[in-house]
């Protein structure tokens, strides 16, 4: 069976933001086009970040799709490992603040800057 390949940002069990790598099942649809089975969504938004832009330590408010349409985006861990994601790619973000924690910069959550000559120009659509 077809699979795509989902990348996670997520709160492990110490707290910490991390990426790991999913399938979702093209289960549906056909041969020429294969299709996932739908899910739910809860809204979408466009965001355009310019040149420079750059963001703190931050955790994400609610699960969501993020897709980038134009420009790259680094997203950088606690841990120091980074990614970065070009047009055409996308990650599922659940790194949530945990449930009863104080947010702690210097140990919750992800930071984001725009790379290269033109604006980062991403889809948010809520899981």
């Amino acid at each position: 069976m077809a699979t795509f390949r989902q990348v996670v940002l997520f709160t492990d069990i110490d707290g910490r933001a991390r990426f790991r790598e999913d399938t979702v099942a093209l289960s549906e649809g056909t041969p020429a086009a294969r299709l996932s089975p739908l899910m739910p969504s809860g809204g979408y938004q466009l965001r355009e970040s310019p040149v420079g832009f750059r963001s703190d330590f931050h955790c994400t408010g609610a699960p969501q799709w993020l897709f980038v349409l134009q420009g790259q985006m680094e997203i950088g861990l606690q841990d120091g490992s980074v990614r970065v994601f070009g047009p055409g790619q996308s990650f599922y973000s659940t790194d949530t603040l945990p449930e009863g924690a104080s947010f702690d910069a210097a140990r919750h959550g992800h930071r984001s800057r725009q790379l290269g000559e033109e604006p980062l120009v991403t889809l948010f659509v809520r899981g």
